[in-house]
């Protein structure tokens, strides 16, 4: 049944009528490479934070306590990409292929500068971030070295999340999944160099990420400018600018880059209230994050399909087909993330033990897992709604709706809660916030006024 895709998609630009299973198809053919590659992704930081795990409590807390800056950093790069990847998936939906490569030259642009304006600031304030962050002298020194390499990688970042954002919006998923899968893999092999055999410690496990994104960087560009069908490099296309390109992207990614940057402020805020609970707390913060990766990792996976097969259904002017196509992403991600939500609840202790062999660790790690393991399907929910939004270029109400859960709940709930109950009030406050987020977003979806929303 999956290997129709390629015809599928062609279907949906041309305007053909696609049957439930046909539809049922597309859906699992473009999201089962990301999930698998997801998937991957999380075996790699289990076996990245064991080895780090293994080096005491203070080496996981060292990382773990910037972990929230790096996501906020993660995120706007993803603010950015997104403001050229959904008007090339539209263009291609709209069969407009001259007008992507066009979009594509505009975005490289935007992102090469902003890879080194990124990498400057990053540089700049890692002495004293972990300071800001309310770390202890025994994990400062690390922490600092550690976001030091990560945010002098950030072009590269860049390039990786671009290149393989682009190819996402062509329905190629399978090669940005094979590279990301590839990397991952790399990133283990180097760590175990630079950490053990090298001894170089947390600065070792950052050294490997660098290296693993180099080499995907390199590949990305590859299959994007020489190898994809429809964006690859062309002598005699000249690059013509466009100004309205430049105010889509600023349309679709200011609105992201608000929600990502509420968002990351709210994990950097959330880190702060739990670093005064101690290196204990910390640690096992960080590794149930890990652990609980493996649960919300497929929801992406499938976010990113929703992304690309949405917007070019919108971009080929048929938005009852987007509805439809969008509801069963949602639906199929709620049931995926519902039962690794059953695995993560009895799976817990096996996670952590992989992660830590500091036993406080562990019971403390599990504890907080098993409640977060009952809000993994509106969780998913939030997730992928979030996708079929952006796909439609709709970006504004979700940004606003993600500030109002994160900051209203979730940090509000984590502030009164973790004088009382610690760790287990934080996560308690995280499980509320999950349910709260995905019953809002789920509504919006029902509504259809992101349809509307289209360039």
């Amino acid at each position: 049944m999956l290997v129709m895709k390629k015809n599928y998609l062609n279907d949906l630009r041309n305007g053909k009528t696609l049957t439930l299973s046909q539809q049922i198809s597309l859906t699992l053919h473009l999201s089962l490479p990301s999930i698998l590659a997801q998937l991957t992704s999380v075996v790699m930081q289990y076996i990245d934070a064991s080895m780090v795990g293994h080096l005491g409590s203070n080496a996981s807390a060292s990382i773990g306590l910037v972990t929230s800056t790096t996501w906020l950093l993660g995120g706007l790069i993803l603010a950015i990409v997104a403001g050229f990847t959904v008007q090339v998936s539209q263009s291609i939906g709209a069969k407009k292929e001259s007008e992507a490569r066009n979009i594509l030259k505009h975005g490289f642009f935007i992102i090469l500068a902003a890879g080194i304006i990124f990498a400057l600031i990053g540089t700049i304030i890692s002495p004293s971030l972990p300071i800001w962050l309310g770390g202890n002298s025994d994990i400062c020194p690390k922490a600092s070295s550690y976001f030091f390499i990560y945010v002098f990688s950030i072009p590269l970042i860049f390039i990786t999340q671009y290149a393989g954002g682009m190819l996402q919006a062509t329905g190629n998923m399978k090669g940005p999944s094979s590279v990301n899968i590839l990397m991952c893999f790399m990133d283990v092999i180097f760590n175990w160099i630079f950490i053990f055999i090298l001894k170089l410690d947390v600065i070792g496990a950052a050294l490997g990420t660098v290296l693993a994104e180099f080499v995907g960087a390199i590949i990305l560009l590859y299959l994007l400018l020489f190898r994809s069908t429809m964006l690859h490099f062309q002598k005699k296309e000249k690059f013509s600018f466009n100004k309205k390109i430049l105010m889509r992207a600023l349309k679709i990614g200011a609105p992201v880059a608000f929600e990502q940057i509420i968002t990351g402020s709210a994990y950097v805020t959330l880190t702060r209230i739990v670093a005064p609970l101690g290196s204990i707390a910390v640690a096992a913060h960080s590794f149930a994050i890990t652990a609980e990766s493996f649960c919300y990792m497929p929801g992406y996976g499938i976010e990113a399909a929703s992304m690309t097969i949405v917007g070019q259904t919108i971009g080929a002017k048929r938005k009852e087909l987007a509805k439809r196509l969008g509801w069963l992403c949602i639906v199929l991600a709620m049931i995926i993330m519902a039962g690794s939500g059953i695995f993560l609840y009895f799976g817990s202790p096996i996670m952590m033990k992989l992660l830590t062999s500091d036993i406080t660790i562990q019971k403390l790690g599990v504890k907080v897992l098993r409640l977060e393991a009952f809000a993994e399907p509106m969780y998913a929910a939030s997730i992928v709604a979030s996708g079929v939004f952006r796909g439609a270029g709709d970006t504004l109400i979700p940004s606003i709706m993600n500030f109002v859960s994160m900051w209203a709940v979730r940090i509000t709930l984590a502030y009164f809660l973790a004088p009382i109950y610690g760790l287990y009030g934080i996560w308690l406050a995280m499980f509320i916030e999950l349910n709260f987020r995905g019953i809002i977003f789920l509504i919006r979806m029902i509504s259809s006024r992101w349809l509307n929303k289209s360039l």
